[in-house]
């Protein structure tokens, strides 16, 4: 496994991609190659999926990734474009607007977040937040999803990392860091 995780065709089995889809990952792989998809980019292999072989839009973005990522075209935690990135998500019993309020208020913040240095660019309370991380050297975006009963997915995306080495560690600082927020969100403490 790479230090960024695991590949794509260990995450979505053969037979999940075949029951939605007709074929396995490695017909799939034979389909592309026979059309000359290791000379082509991402988009392109992607559109061709849905257009030509009617494959719906999630699952051609994961059998192109699945091949980009086997014929060395791009490694895991590595975006299309050539950034390494990493998403994480928690969920927590608490209303949107007070988990984007525990981003964007620094004195809250510090409470579940206190390493790193986070500059918010954009933010819409209860939807989504974008900021710099670490003086600008890589950027994350926060989106708000909300559930019911007052819970809330925090999905966290952060992009623009030097390599897969800093998506594993970032993975882990993130996982640990999303399980603070929801262990003070949902402390009844009252956070701001």
């Amino acid at each position: 496994m790479s230090p960024a995780g695991k590949r794509i065709i260990e995450k979505l089995s053969d037979e999940a991609l075949a029951d939605a889809t007709g074929k396995g990952w490695a017909d799939w792989f034979a389909l592309l190659d026979a059309w000359g998809a290791t000379g082509r980019g991402h988009t392109e292999i992607a559109r061709h999926l849905v257009e030509a072989e009617s494959v719906s839009g999630w699952h051609a973005q994961s059998i192109t990734v699945g091949y980009e990522q086997e014929r060395g075209m791009r490694e895991v935690g590595q975006s299309s474009a050539g950034d390494w990135q990493l998403s994480a998500s928690r969920t927590v019993n608490a209303p949107a607007a007070r988990c984007t309020a525990a981003f964007a208020d620094e004195e809250l913040r510090r409470r579940w977040l206190p390493e790193g240095e986070l500059e918010v660019r954009a933010h819409r309370p209860g939807k989504s937040l974008t900021a710099d991380w670490d003086g600008g050297a890589s950027r994350i975006a926060v989106y708000l999803t909300p559930k019911d009963a007052g819970r809330t997915q925090v999905g966290l995306g952060h992009t623009r990392l030097p390599d897969a080495d800093a998506v594993a560690a970032y993975k882990e600082f993130w996982r640990e860091r999303l399980a603070a927020l929801k262990a003070l969100l949902e402390s009844g403490e009252s956070p701001g």
